[in-house]
């Protein structure tokens, strides 16, 4: 058996962007029944949201396209994570920087 992939998006807070990219990924691999192939996982930059789940407007946007059983608890980046994952994709420059 080939080791799982990974992937961790990240963005500042961790309660809109990278949930949504988290959820979508998680989406699509269900679909394709890939998802007990890949670790997903999203997290912050910053710690103010930290224990939280995601922002009302988030879990709008994801019922409003069908995700309804997404289930996310912010956490912040850790130096680990550099180690855990293959990929990491900043939801823009400012985070990837």
């Amino acid at each position: 058996m080939s080791k799982k992939h990974s992937v961790l998006f990240i963005c500042l807070g961790n309660i809109c962007r990278s949930p949504i990219a988290e959820a979508v990924f998680l989406r699509l691999l269900k679909e394709k029944k890939q998802e007990q192939n890949w670790d997903v996982d999203s997290a912050a930059m910053g710690d103010w949201h930290l224990g939280l789940g995601p922002n009302e407007r988030t879990v709008v946007t994801l019922k409003k396209f069908g995700i309804t059983d997404y289930k996310h608890i912010v956490r912040q980046i850790k130096q680990e994570d550099f180690e855990r994952f293959d990929y990491i994709f900043g939801m823009d420059h400012q985070n990837m920087r």
